[in-house]
C-alpha cells in the first residue's frame, strides 16, 4: 500500500478556500480516481510544536492506493482535469510525496 501526500505550503500571500476544497475538489478527486483510491484524509493545520513559528503546511491531503502503478495509471487519465481545478481553491502549487505505508 502506498500513500500520496499532497502538501500545501504556508506563505504570507497564501489563499486557500477550504469550503471549495472539501465540497467540490475532493469529491471530484474521489469520483475521478474511483476504486483505485482506497482512502483519503484531509488535514488542516492548526499549530506546530513551536508556538512562535508559522506552520510549514496549511493543508495536507493523504490518499492511499494499492501501488504506485495504480495511482499513476488512474492519475494519468484525469490529471488535466484535477490539476486545472487547483486555481479554484488556492494560489499555491502543491508538493507531492509518495510513501510506502509500513504499519
Amino acid at each position: 500500500m502506498i500513500k500520496i501526500s499532497v502538501l500545501y505550503s504556508n506563505s504570507q500571500d497564501l489563499i486557500f478556500d477550504k469550503d471549495y476544497y472539501c465540497d467540490k475538489h475532493m469529491p471530484l478527486v474521489s469520483k475521478l480516481l474511483g476504486e483505485s483510491l482506497k482512502n483519503v484524509q484531509v488535514d488542516f493545520g492548526l499549530a506546530n510544536g513551536n508556538p512562535n513559528e508559522a506552520l510549514k503546511y496549511v493543508v495536507m491531503t493523504h490518499m492511499s492506493f494499492d501501488s504506485i502503478e495504480s495511482f499513476q495509471n488512474i492519475f494519468a487519465v484525469h490529471s488535466e482535469e484535477l490539476l486545472s481545478d487547483i486555481v479554484n481553491f488556492t494560489n499555491c502549487q502543491p508538493q507531492i510525496q509518495i510513501s510506502e505505508i509500513m504499519i
